[in-house]
This record gives C-alpha cells, structure tokens and sequence, in this order.
C-alpha cells in the first residue's frame, strides 16, 4: 500500500516500521493525534514534538541537509528545553539558507531504508486520545535516547 507519504509493506511502514493498525498506514495514523491536538490546548502545545518524532523517523521525506537540520533542531530543542514559540523562531532561522528541504524526487522513487524504533506513531494511535499527551512525552524522550 502506498499513499503520498509512505510505503506500507507486509502490513508494516518500511521506514518507520509502524503496524498498520484499522486499516491505517502510519501516515494515516499520524493524521488522528493532529486532529485530537485541536480540541486539547495542552496537546497541541506539544505538536512540534508529534511532528518531528514522526518526521525524523521518515527520513524519505526530505533532502540530506533538510533532514540533518530536522535532527538538529529537535536535539538543541530537546536538550535545552525550550518553548514552542522559541522552536518556531530557531527552525526560520536554521532553515533560512537551505534552498530545498522537502525530498523533490516523487514519493514513489524514494529510496527508503527501515530503520527499527522503540516507539513509533502507532503507539500514539493505539493508546488514543486519551493518552496522547503522555504518550507524545515519552516518544520524544526515546526518540533523543535513540538519535
């Protein structure tokens, strides 16, 4: 199964390794915590951490420097603590001088190497909205152990 955003394989991404779970690609599943995010202040103060747990661990998805800058932002954000409003000026600023950071080569073309995560978007999907604050804190924690 393949739609704009990945590639699901045997039931599983072949990036991230999520399980299809409903019938859902993970990329499919990732589109739930972003609409419960809008019901919830307190979630959505946490979307840069959905986003970009998600996104690093679909590297197909942008250029090498695009990706590089991904990682980077999350680390220095992660490890420094900082606010949301201070991680959107950090990203203007870091991604000011990268002509392209979304992957040109179409979706079905990319090449995509799977790479295993404790912790994935199917875990968010799974535990529900519900769990979804807590759940997105302890993504972020294993997604900085793992990079």
């Amino acid at each position: 199964m393949v739609d704009q955003n990945t590639v699901m394989e045997s039931g599983r991404c072949i990036e991230c390794g999520a399980k299809a779970i409903d019938g859902l690609s993970c990329y499919e599943q990732f589109g739930f915590p972003l609409v419960w995010e809008h019901r919830d202040p307190e979630l959505y103060a946490l979307h840069f951490w959905l986003v970009s747990c998600y996104m690093i661990q679909h590297p197909s998805n942008f250029t090498e420097e695009g990706y590089e800058k991904l990682v980077h932002l999350f680390k220095e954000a992660y490890d420094h603590g900082w606010e949301p409003a201070y991680i959107l000026k950090k990203n203007r600023e870091m991604t000011a001088n990268i002509s392209k950071i979304s992957n040109p080569i179409p979706n079905k073309d990319r090449r995509r190497q799977l790479r295993k995560w404790s912790m994935t978007i199917e875990d968010i999907y799974l535990g529900g909205e519900d769990q979804a604050i807590n759940n997105i804190i302890k993504w972020k924690n294993l997604l900085r152990s793992e990079l």
